[in-house]
């Protein structure tokens, strides 16, 4: 599956912003306007557009927590116009191996809502496996790659 991750510009905002996840998976993930402004905020916050050929299917976002050397992915929503169709597999997979590359790393976490078993099957599949931790009532998972 061929996905590319683009950044967020002035010609994409506005498209980007539109995107959204069916109604059903709201209180999963926040808006991409949210995610957005946590960019601006946050220098270490890295948002991308997810793209398949010249559609935005969705939007990523990961960054670094300065304090403890962890590297996060943040954010990952695919639009329900396109869900089920591998993006969100792709989009993790690319940016697993973007974050592998980044020096001085402690590691890769991941966090989600304990009712979305879709997410927890995802990140499973991929390696994430949970801490034990919660914070802000999700679920933490760090990636635990084989060996």
């Amino acid at each position: 599956m061929a996905i590319q991750l683009r950044k967020i510009t002035r010609d994409n905002l506005h498209e980007c912003i539109g995107l959204s996840v069916g109604d059903d998976q709201k209180n999963f993930v926040a808006t991409n306007v949210v995610s957005i402004a946590q960019a601006y905020v946050e220098p270490t916050f890295v948002p991308l557009a997810i793209y398949a050929d010249d559609t935005m299917v969705g939007f990523v976002m990961y960054g670094r927590e300065v304090e403890t050397g962890f590297d996060w992915i943040i954010r990952l929503m695919i639009d329900a116009r396109y869900q089920g169709r591998g993006y969100g597999r792709a989009t993790m997979v690319q940016v697993l191996e973007r974050l592998k590359q980044v020096p001085d790393s402690k590691g890769i976490k991941i966090s989600y809502e304990p009712e979305n078993h879709t997410a927890e099957q995802l990140y499973a599949q991929l390696g994430f496996r949970p801490t034990g931790a919660i914070e802000e009532g999700e679920i933490v998972a760090q990636f635990q790659p084989e060996p």
